[in-house]
């Protein structure tokens, strides 16, 4: 990374939704404005502006929007359209800024993080996305006793399935050293404009029908077949409140976790490539089984996923075509990159996106 006080340094809209995220937004937004004045007297700093679009929140959260006056831009949404959708709105707000980093509610950053990212990502023109090291923290920003990593990036295994690296582990150096990895968790990712702007179908980076989890992981993919790369940085360092995890599926409201089923399919819809497939059908098909089986036997309310995914499919379908016509990647490079998980990670558990619901 050297050599960074020669690099041209871009601006930076930073890209919230919101949806009943009352308990968080506040401390939120304060830490991303004091990103801004730390940037002050510098002269590399990326100017920063900050779109938040409320997904027709019902508790005090517009309330919240509203005391911070003009620091940043409200978009009010008229009904929940979901994260994905929203999102799109939010980076459709601020076409002329060089990076857009997409940030949940439920995020704290550490001084410097933004300026991290954009430091990482100048020094490397392939690179399209950048993401910092995420460290766990309890409900209402409270700290946890020991130091825990929740996210150092993703990685996908042979089986299609993708997870956060490090989540759960303590933090002991393992993840202290900047690296390529497959992508950036879209809690607080940094994705270049002209990255976002060659991998958007239709002028839409995220996909509108995932609704919510997974869209990151589906950008992600499809960036790596566009051949942009993703570059993990320990220097950018954040705080996440996982509000969905594995242990607690069974509390979430079933719609939730019935697009997340749906949107496991979709995402291997748009993005499978046949060598892809023949070498890994196998774990593949397995776990296709199991997700399938779990939703007849024990989450029949997740059923509705797949008449969903059927719905879907035309669209999909025809946004697989627009991908494959312009992938850029071998076949050998793209098989690499679901070869193992990364080093020292720990038993897969699901890498989904954290838009907080309430509870």
């Amino acid at each position: 990374m050297a050599g960074l006080c020669n690099v041209a340094y871009g601006s930076v809209s930073v890209a919230i939704v919101t949806f009943n995220s009352s308990r968080y937004i506040r401390l939120c937004l304060e830490a991303v404005l004091a990103q801004r004045g730390a940037q002050q007297g510098s002269q590399r700093a990326a100017p920063l502006e900050v779109v938040v679009v409320d997904n027709a929140s019902t508790d005090d959260t517009p309330a919240i929007l509203r005391s911070f006056k003009d620091q940043i831009r409200v978009i009010q949404s008229a009904r929940n359209v979901g994260f994905a959708a929203g999102q799109n709105t939010a980076i459709e707000a601020s076409p002329g800024s060089d990076w857009v980093l997409t940030l949940n509610p439920d995020v704290l950053l550490e001084p410097g993080f933004i300026q991290q990212l954009v430091d990482a990502g100048s020094a490397d023109e392939s690179v399209g996305a950048v993401c910092g090291k995420l460290l766990s923290i309890a409900a209402g920003f409270q700290p946890l006793p020991e130091r825990r990593i929740d996210s150092a990036g993703m990685y996908f295994t042979p089986n299609m399935r993708h997870f956060d690296r490090g989540w759960r582990e303590l933090d002991q150096h393992r993840y202290d050293t900047p690296e390529y990895v497959f992508g950036a968790s879209a809690a607080a990712a940094l994705y270049r404009r002209e990255m976002l702007d060659d991998v958007s179908i239709g002028g839409q980076f995220f996909d509108p029908d995932f609704f919510v989890y997974r869209e990151d992981a589906d950008v992600a993919w499809r960036a790596q077949l566009l051949g942009w790369r993703c570059l993990y940085t320990p220097l950018a360092v954040g705080h996440h409140v996982r509000t969905v995890t594995p242990a607690n599926r069974a509390s979430l409201p079933a719609y939730v976790n019935m697009h997340s089923v749906k949107n496991r399919f979709l995402m291997r819809i748009k993005n499978t490539t046949p060598s892809l497939y023949r070498r890994y059908w196998v774990p593949m098909t397995i776990r296709d089984l199991v997700v399938m089986g779990g939703a007849v036997f024990w989450e029949p309310k997740s059923l509705p996923a797949f008449w969903r995914v059927a719905r879907c499919l035309p669209r999909a379908l025809h946004q697989r075509r627009q991908i494959m016509a312009r992938r850029r990647v071998t076949d050998e490079e793209l098989i690499e990159l679901f070869q193992a998980p990364a080093p020292g990670a720990v038993a897969p558990t699901a890498a989904e996106e954290s838009y907080v619901y309430p509870s």
